[in-house]
């Protein structure tokens, strides 16, 4: 597939160009994003804190972030295929951190809700879209940093898929899950693993564990050579991502996102854009068709604040 290939080509080249580079220990004063930078120095506790001691995971199709993406999917079972927008929005919103330099916990609220289109229809239609809530709890020490989160998800019909499908068999899908992770970060790469366990899920039926891991590259950050010049500190950096997941419901079967791309940020910010090329092979991650093997190649832009 020539869509494969050149998202492949791109995810190549983000690892060719990563470099050995750690966020060097800032000193007190400056603006430090603890997501992706590292300080020793510094005790703080502060109410709404702007960024997390836990890096949000990258490659993750259900992390609560803004993002809107095209997908070209084939559905596996019977070889359809379709043209699919999936947008995202959420984010999770720190209420308070204690921490010296970027070693501490934090607590917080997390949010998000998950939508597709299909764009082969006329009027394009929206298909699904998932709502999440919930409680993060985040821990960093060095390079070890790990989240806990309970939530809420919650999954819906579009009206226009169920009008025109009459007696579509719908599947009222909602559960809450206790989720933990272990994520592991040293100079360009990151490593995480951890999983779930759905502490109430309906319908009663489905069984109750996953495990989930993953990687991130990261490539040096230089400064933007289009926007560069005319916004002072702006930077680009080549980023790469692999997650996977594994449900006792689907048998164990591995669903694996991979994602490459570039990186815009500015020095002082924790706010970033990035634009992604991204491969799916698997159980469609999104609500009750979580049973319909998929395979999509796509790209988009994502937001993090």
């Amino acid at each position: 597939m020539r869509q494969g290939r050149w998202a492949v080509g791109i995810l190549a080249l983000a690892v060719a160009t990563a470099g050995p580079v750690l966020a060097e220990e800032l000193t007190t004063g400056q603006a430090v994003d603890c997501r992706y930078e590292y300080a020793t120095e510094g005790v703080t506790g502060a109410a709404f804190p702007t960024d997390d001691v836990f890096r949000p995971l990258m490659a993750d199709p259900k992390q609560p972030q803004f993002f809107a993406s095209y997908l070209a999917a084939r559905a596996r079972t019977d070889g359809t295929h379709a043209n699919i927008g999936s947008v995202g929005f959420g984010e999770n919103f720190g209420f308070y951190t204690r921490r010296e330099g970027c070693n501490g916990w934090q607590v917080g609220l997390l949010a998000g809700v998950f939508s597709q289109f299909n764009l082969s229809a006329p009027s394009s239609d929206l298909i699904n879209a998932d709502y999440v809530v919930g409680i993060p709890l985040s821990w960093r020490s060095g390079g070890w940093s790990t989240r806990v989160r309970l939530y809420h998800q919650s999954s819906h019909l579009g009206d226009e898929f169920l009008l025109g499908r009459p007696g579509f068999n719908r599947l009222n899908l909602s559960f809450e899950e206790l989720e933990a992770l272990v994520s592991y970060d040293y100079r360009w790469g990151r490593l995480y693993a951890g999983g779930g366990y759905l502490v109430h899920r309906e319908p009663a039926s489905l069984d109750r564990n996953r495990v989930q891991w993953g990687v991130e590259l990261r490539g040096p950050s230089i400064p933007s050579p289009i926007l560069g010049r005319a916004l002072a500190g702006f930077l680009v950096t080549p980023v790469l991502g692999a997650d996977f997941k594994s449900f006792e419901e689907l048998n164990w079967v591995i669903n694996a996102n991979v994602v490459g791309g570039i990186e815009w940020s500015r020095q002082g910010s924790s706010r970033r854009f990035r634009f992604l090329v991204n491969y799916y092979h698997g159980f469609t991650p999104y609500g009750q068709f979580f049973a319909q093997k998929v395979e999509t190649v796509g790209f988009g832009f994502y937001l993090q604040l």
